[in-house]
């Protein structure tokens, strides 16, 4: 497998963690520079690790994974996405309230957008592929793609103002839906 295909895998598979990157820049008002350093970083990190742990534990956790990664994700990014809603609407005015985005939520943000990434692990064992270049592409291709998406989510953020909160809620619930198919 060449470069185009490997960076196409890697571009493919950031998607999700795309989506919930612009979503974080757009709801999430109060951004630092650790953030913006750390979103990248870690979904990058997980997008580059679920192939590596894929390729080295080949069909062993496979079946498992495939059977029950979709209601992991719809719980995960659901119930982040509610919260979202939730305090979208009920809490529009309430400076003290705006939505704040902790560690804990990035890492869970990360892990629910890389699950498929195992499987694509998976199917790498069966390509003999260069997995640790093949890794490094995804991680770096993720990265930069998630560090403009922020950026681009802050502008959405700026337009939608206050509504930002509840949409951002909305596609996380629908990226979370998506991945029970």
């Amino acid at each position: 497998m060449g470069t185009l295909e490997t960076f196409l895998i890697g571009a493919g598979l950031a998607m999700d963690a795309v989506a919930v990157s612009m979503t974080n820049g757009m709801v999430y008002k109060d951004l630092r520079a650790g953030h913006y350093i750390a979103m990248p970083l870690l979904f990058g990190i997980f997008q580059g690790a679920m192939p590596l742990l894929g390729f080295f534990t080949g069909n062993l956790f496979a079946e498992i994974l495939d059977k029950y990664s979709g209601i992991v994700i719809l719980i995960i990014l659901g119930f982040i996405g509610g919260k979202m809603v939730y305090e979208g609407i009920s809490h529009k005015d309430d400076e003290n309230l705006k939505p704040q985005l902790t560690f804990t939520v990035l890492l869970f943000q990360s892990v629910a957008t890389s699950i498929d990434a195992f499987a694509v692990g998976v199917a790498f064992t069966a390509m003999r592929v260069n997995i640790i270049y093949a890794v490094f592409v995804i991680a770096v291709v993720t990265s930069v793609l998630v560090a403009a998406a922020i950026v681009v989510g802050r502008k959405m953020g700026d337009v939608l103002g206050p509504k930002a909160e509840i949409l951002g809620g909305i596609i996380l619930i629908i990226i979370g839906i998506k991945g029970m198919f």
